[in-house]
């Protein structure tokens, strides 16, 4: 630390200790003078206070002087004056507080105006002392730096002219290498920057007379390079708006085509769902008409087997009725005979006379016996005759029934057959239009998905659209020179006003 900061620090520490001081001689005053205890420990408080604050600049005064041995060497001495007489002050302050705790006001009140009232004038005193003497070693410290300053100044006046000659010098020097080295003046080089800045690339660089590795030479070799880039990049850009709007088209197309193909393929396996269910209807009444054929082919079949019972019976009835027939035969054989036994017998009778008329009646009641039992034999006969001719015929019917009943077997087997045939036909016709409705519902989902992606390519395009438009935007800032070729004009859905050259 320079020796004017030290000054002005110790002079600080000083201004400190008296506005202390100051105060606490105040302060002491009212102590003394107070009439309550309220009043007396507020102004005790105040005094312990300000020694604080005192002592904060009183302790890094002490170590200041501790270890700077460049402090003037007055500066102790005053300081040691100024402690000599705060020591005879601090027991007296500390005394009349303690009068004035006591209620002995008026000794309290002698020693202050008696004791302290000078004390504090005499340290007040030594410590504007060691301020005044602080203040003359600032005053002449800054007269030798002031003089020191005018010295310096005269000095750099001159050093400042010659610094202004060889600047001028220097800088003449500099604009000619500077100049040289752009290759055209500042203004120039400049105003080329500028242009191509803008995007002015059709403006003529002037290189005649700079060197090829000047800044405008270098310049002038960028702006060509620049517009073959910005050509090509116009050129591509206008070319793939183009072709953005040719795909944006298409996706429409495609899209609007997609649509209608997933409308359709929605109606097909609507359509296909009723067909199957149709067909579904047509095989479950195959399947029951096929249970029923088979039903009618069971009972034809019962019927059939029943004729055969019944062809077999009338057989056994006509065979019966034959034997019946030779039976009564034999009963119209044995009836005859005993006509012709009774008539013998009456005969006898009536030889017998008187004797015989009994036997001659029993005679007579057998042979009428034997004319109703032949007549009754001849009826039998007749109905048994009847009953076999109607027997043989019911046969003959009953053969025929049979043999009739053999076909409708043989139809109803074979109407059972395509029954089963066509239940069977008809399953597979509905496991087939059940597999078609599956496969034209999984051709309607991907139909779906592809409106979809469809949809996602028709944004994408118009997204791809609007890039290259802002591209081609980006791009029309520049203004190429005339022999630059331009693209061909987009479509209705581009702008192509944004692509004029200049």
């Amino acid at each position: 630390m320079e020796n004017s900061g030290k000054n002005s620090m110790i002079q600080r520490y000083a201004i400190n200790f008296r506005g202390s001081a100051h105060d606490r001689a105040i302060a002491i005053r009212d102590v003394a003078a107070s009439l309550s205890d309220v009043e007396l420990r507020r102004e005790v408080g105040e005094i312990e206070r300000l020694a604080a604050f005192y002592a904060k600049s009183a302790v890094p005064l002490d170590q200041l002087l501790a270890q700077d041995r460049s402090i003037h060497p007055d500066v102790p001495r005053l300081l040691a004056a100024i402690k000599a007489t705060e020591a005879q002050v601090l027991p007296l302050i500390d005394k009349v507080i303690q009068l004035r705790g006591e209620g002995r006001r008026e000794e309290a009140q002698q020693i202050v105006w008696r004791e302290l009232k000078p004390l504090f004038v005499e340290w007040l005193a030594r410590i504007n002392a060691l301020i005044d003497f602080e203040e003359n070693l600032i005053q002449r410290r800054l007269t030798e730096a002031q003089g020191t300053a005018t010295g310096f100044s005269t000095l750099m006046i001159a050093w400042t002219v010659v610094a202004v000659l060889l600047g001028a010098a220097a800088a003449t020097l500099i604009a000619r290498a500077v100049t040289r080295a752009l290759g055209a003046e500042p203004w120039q080089v400049k105003a080329v920057a500028d242009d191509i800045r803008s995007g002015n690339l059709a403006a003529e660089i002037d290189t005649h007379g700079a060197a090829e590795d000047s800044v405008m030479a270098a310049m002038k070799s960028m702006r060509d390079g620049l517009l073959k880039v910005v050509s090509g990049v116009r050129t591509s850009a206008q070319q793939v708006a183009v072709s953005a709007v040719e795909i944006e088209r298409g996706n429409q197309d495609l899209s609007a085509r997609t649509e209608n193909q997933a409308s359709a393929l929605e109606q097909t396996a609507a359509s296909m769902e009723e067909l199957g269910s149709t067909v579904r209807q047509n095989a479950d009444s195959a399947q029951q008409a096929n249970q029923l054929a088979q039903s009618a082919s069971a009972v034809a079949m019962q019927g059939g087997e029943v004729m055969i019972q019944v062809v077999e019976t009338m057989k056994d009835i006509n065979t019966s009725a034959r034997k019946i027939a030779d039976i009564i035969s034999v009963i119209d054989g044995i009836a005859f005979q005993t006509n012709i036994l009774a008539l013998n017998a009456a005969v006898e009778a009536a030889r017998a006379g008187e004797q015989g008329r009994g036997f001659a009646v029993v005679a007579g009641e057998v042979r009428s016996l034997a004319g109703r039992s032949a007549d009754a034999a001849r009826e039998i006969k007749a109905l048994i005759s009847a009953s076999v001719q109607r027997v043989e015929q019911g046969g003959t019917l009953v053969d025929r029934a049979g043999a009739t009943m053999d076909e409708v077997v043989a139809s109803i087997r074979r109407v059972t057959d395509l029954m089963g045939e066509i239940s069977t036909a008809s399953a597979e016709q509905s496991a087939g239009v059940l597999e078609v409705g599956e496969a034209i519902s999984g051709m309607d989902q991907t139909t779906q998905q592809n409106a979809a992606l469809v949809e996602q390519m028709t944004s994408a395009a118009v997204d791809l659209k609007h890039q290259s438009q802002g591209l081609v935007q980006a791009v029309a800032v520049f203004r190429l020179a005339d022999s630059v070729p331009v693209a061909p004009a987009l479509g209705r859905s581009a702008r192509p006003g944004l692509l004029s050259l200049a």
